[in-house]
């Protein structure tokens, strides 16, 4: 009987039609599964021959899944869910997506359409890329495994080594309009395995080829995303990590090249890598600017050390900017062309060009530079590059919003020129970097004039934030009635005012607390005149506030 006669156009809960259900299952487990995988098709085979021998019984839609009763051996109990694949269940012991499961789906799937024609359009990118693989053959190309079976191992040979990542990727990763964006870090990890397992045996060889692998399979990955069209944050939510890991290895590799003195023949295949490198640089118009710009920067700064091979990358940079494509975004260009202009020495252009970039975006690149040149002691090219950090730091912390985000840059920014400034004794930059950082820097900023005694600067640096008696611990008075007792006179006639404004009984027993300790203060300064007077002009701007003066009379103010 057709299911969706038998049920109508909708499920029971009746949140999508049936007939939508059926395709949107179907993209889920085309996804899912893929032709080029042994344990896939064997498990579509197993799916479609419990599906042909009639094994499906009491298939249904209940509660948005498709339920029914597969009599294998032991009969299971299946659920498919077609709108999160990996909730489904079967009774069965089997983890993950099953044989009984497949049949189910190829039950639901027949009401629809040609379940013989499903199976031949998901095997249809095997049949081609086996005709692609014929091709390449034909022309002498050969995938990394096939080199290893008929030379018995991997040679050195940068091209090959392109070319077999480019065809594993689109074999298992590429190729396919995917839906479900969770299916590619699965599928990519594949591909990884695969292409490692065909690295070289030599240790040094093996970190080049990983190096070279890491590079294209970024590229690889970026392009794909573009061509499948998710936006930025289903890209961070499914499969960013991928990303992380091929940075994180990328930076590994090349620390381990660093220690070591690499043979001659290796200049050919950096060479060829710095190519790559530009061509990861270009392969998409917009996101991951700040991951391609860390893999370019990371390259250039620890491997590409030719001060010609810079001036050519810098040069071939500044050519791609004049001929932008619409919607391309200019700024990971021009950030890795300033960090090959600091590479280079040429600081003054570097600088100038500092100022064509969004501060959004450039001010915490200038923080780096600023680390690096510090850590190699380079403190005459330090002092401008902070200069210049500083006057841009502002717009940063407002574009940033949240205060938790910006106190925590603001750490890491404190961090950074604190070897500048003690080396060189330059006090005053440091002061002028803490007064630009409020009021995220106040912390340390009252620990610097409390411990050279500026007292004056530190009640001006209250005043400034909006800070005053109330915000002060017991210690910082007791200091504070040793040290310079008069500034606590202006800050406890402030917060008593303020607590006598409150209009309430509550608020005025704080104010005459805060009144008893002016007083005291007065009397140690001698100044009891002054106080009197003040206490006059008080009760009678307050004698309407009944409530007021008898707190006043209750606590023998008066």
């Amino acid at each position: 009987m057709d299911i969706i006669k038998e049920y109508g156009f909708f499920d029971v809960m009746g949140s999508m039609p049936v007939i939508e259900q059926i395709l949107e299952l179907s993209d889920e487990i085309r996804n899912k599964l893929s032709p080029y995988l042994p344990e896939d098709v064997k498990l579509v085979q197993k799916g479609l021959m419990l599906y042909r021998q009639g094994l499906v019984t009491q298939l249904r839609v209940e509660q948005g899944e498709f339920r029914a009763t597969v009599q294998d051996v032991t009969p299971a109990k299946v659920h498919l869910n077609p709108k999160f694949l990996k909730q489904s269940k079967c009774s069965c012991p089997s983890e993950g997506l099953c044989r009984h499961q497949m049949a189910v789906f190829f039950s639901a799937y027949a009401h629809k359409d040609s379940v013989a024609d499903w199976v031949s359009e998901w095997r249809e990118p095997l049949r081609k890329n086996m005709h692609q693989t014929n091709l390449a053959t034909a022309w002498g190309l050969k995938t990394a495994k096939d080199l290893v079976k008929s030379e018995g191992a991997l040679k050195p040979d940068y091209s090959r080594w392109v070319q077999s990542f480019e065809v594993s990727f689109n074999t298992l990763v590429g190729g396919k309009k995917y839906t479900n964006p969770f299916i590619i870090p699965e599928l990519f990890e594949i591909y990884l395995k695969r292409i490692r397992a065909s690295a070289p045996v030599e240790k040094e060889w093996r970190l080049v080829y990983e190096l070279v692998a890491a590079v294209v399979s970024f590229r690889k990955l970026a392009v794909l995303s573009d061509e499948l069209g998710f936006d930025e944050q289903t890209v961070r939510r499914a499969y960013h990590h991928s990303f992380e890991n091929l940075l994180g290895d990328v930076e590994e590799i090349v620390g381990k090249m660093g220690v070591q003195t690499l043979p001659f023949s290796f200049d050919e295949f950096i060479g060829h890598l710095k190519d790559e490198v530009f061509e990861l640089l270009t392969c998409t118009k917009k996101g991951l600017e700040h991951e391609r710009i860390y893999m370019h920067r990371l390259l250039w700064t620890e491997l590409f050390r030719k001060k010609e091979w810079r001036q050519e990358e810098a040069k071939r940079i500044g050519e791609h900017l004049k001929q932008l494509e619409d919607g391309e975004n200019p700024v990971p260009y021009l950030v890795t062309r300033i960090h090959l202009f600091f590479l280079l020495g040429n600081d003054e252009q570097a600088l100038e060009l500092v100022n064509s970039v969004p501060e959004e975006f450039i001010t915490p690149y200038m923080l780096l530079w600023i680390e690096d040149f510090s850590a190699a002691r380079m403190w005459r090219r330090v002092e401008p590059l902070i200069d210049l950090f500083l006057q841009q730091l502002r717009k940063y912390t407002d574009w940033l919003g949240s205060y938790h985000s910006s106190s925590v840059f603001i750490r890491k920014a404190l961090r950074a020129i604190t070897p500048f400034c003690s080396e060189n004794g330059r006090v005053d930059l440091f002061e002028r970097a803490l007064l630009v950082m409020l009021p995220y820097s106040f912390a340390d900023y009252e620990h610097l004039l409390l411990e050279r005694g500026d007292w004056d600067r530190w009640a001006e640096l209250y005043a400034l934030v909006g800070l005053g008696f109330d915000d002060l611990g017991k210690d910082r008075v007791k200091l504070l009635e040793k040290e310079r007792p008069e500034l606590l006179l202006g800050m406890l006639h402030q917060a008593a005012q303020r607590e006598i404004d409150q209009k309430n009984r509550g608020s005025y027993r704080m104010a005459v607390r805060h009144l008893k300790k002016l007083r005291t203060l007065y009397k140690k300064l001698k100044q009891m005149e002054e106080w009197e007077y003040f206490l006059t002009q008080l009760l009678d701007r307050t004698k309407r506030l009944r409530a007021f003066q008898e707190e006043c009379q209750r606590s023998k103010l008066i």
